[in-house]
């Protein structure tokens, strides 16, 4: 390609071009700012990285902290397997009550034990098997004060189903329970199963056939039978801040057959497994 000398006149030089944009540059810069030592730039690089680095430990630990705390949080109500301990009183409303001479069977202690599962488990409510062992302690009237007043047939409108006194019972029970929760530690629920009632003689067998059924008139068939029943009522619990542990009440009317109508009030104790 052949440029005339007139027209290369007029391109500019690289030469001066170059001379043009470094003499800007320097005069736009100060000379301290062109002479920096390698060493210093390195560590501004290095002290940025550890800034930035500082920043991201503490992000990674405020989010490891609030990690940490929600499952704490979560972790302090456990449902699932549990074993529950009650201490309470019972009492019967029918068939053991006064008829004249005071009441045949008066209010006692109850106890019981039983293990369930949380089988199903929401935020808002909670359904739970439970299979229990009660124990109730009466004192009754005297036998002899009930002889000639028996009635096996309408214990609850005429005389006294005809106890031995003082008496124990023991019944294997089934529960099926449901609960709702207002709040989050608090739960309000019922309770309904079934079950198998027996109160063994605590007489000597020998004297009771000898004496008392003679008095009686005939076998009551109170004792040494099974007594099927069937129960209902409200429960309520409360899930304390020490985790695994809960606290509640629960209120039971039962009716068993050939036995009485009756109503057990308790305080429970459950730990979650």
């Amino acid at each position: 390609m052949i440029v005339s000398p007139l027209f290369a006149l007029l391109l500019p030089s690289p030469a001066l071009a170059a001379d043009d944009t470094l003499a800007s540059h320097l005069a736009s810069h100060p000379a301290s700012d062109l002479f920096v030592p390698a060493s210093a730039v390195a560590q501004d690089e290095d002290e940025e990285e550890e800034e930035e680095s500082e920043s991201s430990k503490k992000k990674k630990a405020k989010k490891a902290a609030a990690a940490g705390s929600e499952e704490r949080r979560i972790r302090e109500i456990v449902r699932g397997f549990y074993a529950r301990a009650n201490i309470g009183a019972s009492t019967y409303l029918l068939n053991f009550g006064d008829k004249g001479f005071g009441n045949a069977v008066g209010t006692g202690t109850y106890v019981g034990l039983s293990f369930g599962q949380d089988f199903v488990d929401s935020e808002k409510q909670s359904m739970a098997w439970e299979i229990g062992l009660n124990q109730g302690v009466h004192n009754g009237l005297d036998w002899s004060a009930q002889a000639g007043l028996c009635d096996f047939v309408g214990g609850a409108g005429g005389g006294y189903p005809c106890t031995e006194g003082d008496l124990r019972t023991y019944s294997l029970q089934a529960a099926y329970e449901f609960s709702a929760y207002p709040a989050r530690r608090f739960g309000i629920g019922f309770r309904a199963g079934a079950g198998a009632l027996y109160s063994p003689l605590l007489l000597e067998t020998v004297g009771y056939n000898e004496d008392v059924l003679p008095a009686f008139g005939a076998e009551t068939g109170m004792h040494g039978s099974i007594h099927p029943y069937g129960f209902a009522g409200p429960t309520f619990e409360y899930y304390t801040k020490l985790s695994h542990f809960s606290v509640g009440v629960d209120v039971d009317v039962f009716y068993a057959v050939g036995w009485d109508l009756g109503l057990n009030g308790s305080a429970a104790l459950k730990y979650t497994f």
